[in-house]
């Protein structure tokens, strides 16, 4: 189904999604009267998730994967085809993500003050993130100078919040800013396919917003008993998304397009994390054959 009078359609990656999960984030969307077109990565559940879409009208598709392709690969489907069919804004969403009646509005809103800020140059906006195990809210980060600080608020729109790189699920993408960006890295497949992109489209001279229109609830990596993961200081992931974010970091640091200033303060970072995990973990084994791993792979990305 194709809908040009619509400006905006969301794209929902899913993988073996908790059907009630992913169907509480479809419920919000036909909510916010967005339209969607589901990409589903080769799901166990596959025809489960079919039969729940089956007959809901803002269901523009639903592309059933044989195999898990990838995450950037599952969204590069996705916004070829938003592309071709003439839509001028995607909304990305993980399939775990959820969103109130309100959410799409809240990011109109935006999108609105930061045209009037900058004409053209929005590549994307991103919801407040929180949380929803521990309420946390996410702060909104810049690597424009070599310490953190606080948010930066835009003055003459206090509810638009610098960004230096967005998480996939929830932003909003100007689809004719994509055509010049380009679409995601796919040999990422899962871990920091936002943060290359978001750091392309800074270097493409495109801005990047957070907003606190809308919020945006999602789990940010796994339940952990580190300090540092319950302080909300680093990310815990298993062994195999260990292995991908550390590849992909570790390519990235070789890329011309990231910070500098993001380089110099991530690397330490990325240091203690795997330092963490390898002292403290009871799998420390297997992420330390994911890291020999990742450090063998990371030069053959293209």
């Amino acid at each position: 189904m194709t809908n040009t009078q619509q400006d905006t359609c969301a794209i929902v990656v899913s993988y073996n999604p908790e059907l009630p999960v992913v169907l509480a984030l479809i419920d919000g969307l036909e909510a916010n009267q967005c339209p969607y077109l589901v990409i589903d990565n080769g799901s166990r559940n596959q025809a489960e998730l079919s039969a729940a879409l089956a007959g809901r009208p803002l269901c523009q598709a639903l592309v059933a994967l044989k195999d898990n392709i990838g995450l950037a690969l599952a969204l590069n489907l996705g916004l070829d085809r938003l592309l071709q069919q003439g839509w001028h804004q995607a909304l990305l969403f993980d399939q775990d993500s959820a969103i109130g009646p309100d959410f799409c509005r809240g990011m109109r809103l935006a999108w609105q003050e930061a045209e009037q800020l900058h004409p053209g140059r929005t590549a994307a906006i991103g919801p407040r993130l929180q949380d929803p195990r521990s309420g946390r809210q996410v702060p909104f980060r810049t690597f424009d100078q070599l310490l953190p600080r606080p948010e930066r608020r835009l003055p003459e729109k206090p509810q638009l919040i610098e960004a230096g790189f967005l998480i996939t699920s929830g932003s909003l993408l100007s689809l004719q800013a994509v055509r010049q960006i380009g679409t995601m890295k796919s040999d990422y497949f899962i871990d920091n396919i936002d943060l290359e992109w978001c750091f392309r489209a800074l270097h493409h001279g495109f801005k990047l917003y957070g907003t606190d229109h809308s919020q945006l609830l999602h789990r940010i990596g796994e339940d952990s008993d580190n300090l540092l993961v319950r302080s909300g200081l680093m990310v815990q992931h298993g062994p195999l998304r260990f292995y991908y974010s550390s590849r992909n970091r570790l390519d990235l640091y070789r890329r011309a397009h990231a910070p500098w200033r993001w380089k110099v303060r991530d690397l330490p970072r990325f240091v203690l994390k795997t330092g963490a995990l390898l002292v403290f973990s009871s799998q420390r084994w297997a992420y330390l054959k994911s890291l020999l791993k990742a450090l063998r792979h990371s030069r053959s990305l293209s």
